[in-house]
C-alpha cells in the first residue's frame, strides 16, 4: 500500500514506537551501526548488483542537478529550479525502484518509491533535513524487507550507498540553496544530517589513537576524513561555515 502520514500529534508517536515498523526500522539502523563498528571506509567488502544499481540511481539524481541549473530570482534561498529537478524524480521514482527490486516484488514499487521521493527534500518549502534523511534510511530498509539487499550488503550500504547519498544531498543543498528543515541550532551537529554521526562514531570504536577531543583539530580532520564519515561531515560543515 502507498504510505500515508500517520503521525500528526504527539500521542501518535507512542503508537509508532509500539509498531512492528518502528522495530524493523530501528533494527536496521542498529544492524548497520554494528556492521561498520571499528572499520575504515577503505575496508574491503562485497558490492552486490543491487548496490551497483543504487549507485547508478544516485548518479542519475546527480546528473539531473547538472541538467537543471538554478534560475535567477530575487530570493537568496530556496531556488525554484529545485522544483523542476524534483518533478523528474516524482515522475520516474517508481521506474527507478522497479529496477532495484525482485520481479516477484514489483507490486511494492509504489510503496517504496514514496520513501525515495521523501528522502530528497520538500518541493513546496524547498528545504531538506534529518526527516528526509530518515526517509532514505527507510527506503533502504524497505529494499532489505523485499530481499533486494541482504546482511552481506551492510558495509556497502553505509560506506558506498549512504556516503554517495550524502554527496548528492550536499550538492542539492548548495545548488538550490535549500533551507535546513527543523534546524536544532546549537543542539545539532549538522543542520541537515544526523545518521552519519551515528554510523560515523561507530567507526571509531576501539580506535587506538583517535578520540573525540581530536576532532576539533583541523589537521586531524583533513588527514583522516577520507576514512571516516564523521570527520568528512565535520570538514563539510567547516567549509559551509567559511
Amino acid at each position: 500500500m502507498v504510505p500515508k502520514k500517520e503521525i500528526s500529534v504527539v500521542p501518535d508517536m507512542s503508537k509508532w514506537k509500539r509498531s512492528q515498523a518502528y522495530a524493523d526500522y530501528m533494527g536496521f539502523v542498529l544492524a548497520l551501526n554494528e556492521g561498520v563498528k571499528g572499520k575504515k571506509l577503505s575496508t574491503e567488502y562485497t558490492v552486490s548488483e543491487t548496490v551497483e544499481k543504487l549507485l547508478d540511481l544516485l548518479e542519475t539524481l546527480d546528473r539531473w542537478i547538472n541538467e537543471t541549473p538554478p534560475v535567477d530570482q530575487p530570493s537568496r534561498f530556496g531556488n525554484k529550479a529545485y522544483r523542476t529537478w524534483y518533478s523528474k524524480l516524482d515522475q520516474e521514482a517508481e521506474a527507478l525502484v522497479s529496477a532495484l527490486i525482485p520481479a516477484d516484488k514489483c507490486a511494492a514499487a509504489p510503496e517504496i518509491a514514496v520513501y525515495l521521493k521523501e528522502s530528497v527534500g520538500n518541493p513546496t518549502r524547498i528545504d531538506y533535513g534529518t526527516g528526509h534523511e530518515a526517509a532514505f534510511a527507510a527506503f533502504l530498509c524497505c529494499l532489505c524487507k523485499v530481499g533486494a539487499l541482504g546482511a552481506d550488503d551492510r558495509l556497502a550500504i553505509v560506506f558506498r550507498v549512504f556516503n554517495r547519498y550524502l554527496s548528492v544531498m550536499r550538492k542539492l543543498q548548495r545548488t538550490y540553496r535549500m533551507e535546513p528543515a527543523g534546524s536544532q541550532g546549537v543542539w545539532g551537529l549538522d543542520d541537515f544530517q544526523f545518521l552519519p554521526f551515528i554510523w560515523g562514531s561507530s567507526q571509531f570504536v576501539d580506535h587506538p589513537t583517535l578520540e573525540p577531543r581530536h576532532f576539533i583539530d583541523e589537521r586531524v580532520v583533513n588527514e583522516h576524513q577520507q576514512e571516516y564519515i564523521f570527520l568528512d561531515c565535520i570538514k563539510f560543515i567547516n567549509e559551509v561555515r567559511q
